[in-house]
């Protein structure tokens, strides 16, 4: 086996470098850590959220989300409430500032994204998502079969 052609290989690289390069928007412009930036953009998408659905929703274990986390409650970006079906963890929820950092990223993010696929076709783009989605729900049936 050649790693270089190894799918999962090939996938993990590309999405690496894909997250670095879109990282660049947000950590050089508003100081925020990839994984500060996907607990905000949670929030921001599903509104109040424990914080053990935010593990599930940004596939960040949870030492990644505690930090990131209480980075973002330090800066203002988010409110941490207890949460009351269960005494260790939280009830997180974008403050006002938050929502506003939030607006200021997403269209860097998005520019970045559509420089990534602006030399993909219409169709291209179509093929890869239905791929993406294909494979994922492979992995999701393997998975479940743990």
């Amino acid at each position: 086996m050649n790693l270089q052609d190894f799918f999962p290989y090939r996938l993990a690289v590309l999405a690496e470098a894909v997250s670095r390069s879109i990282a660049l928007v947000y950590t050089a412009r508003f100081n925020l850590t990839r994984d500060e930036w996907r607990v905000l953009a949670a929030l921001a998408e599903t509104g109040a959220m424990k914080t053990t659905h935010v593990i599930e929703h940004t596939t960040l274990d949870k030492m990644q989300v505690s930090r990131a986390v209480k980075q973002l409650a330090c800066d203002g970006y988010l409110d941490r409430t207890g949460d009351p079906d269960d005494g260790r963890g939280y009830v997180l929820q974008l403050t006002p500032q938050g929502r506003t950092l939030y607006r200021k990223v997403v269209p860097m993010v998005q520019a970045r994204e559509a420089f990534l696929l602006e030399d993909l076709t219409p169709e291209e783009r179509a093929a890869l998502d239905s791929a993406l989605r294909k494979v994922w729900l492979r992995t999701h049936r393997l998975v479940r079969q743990d």
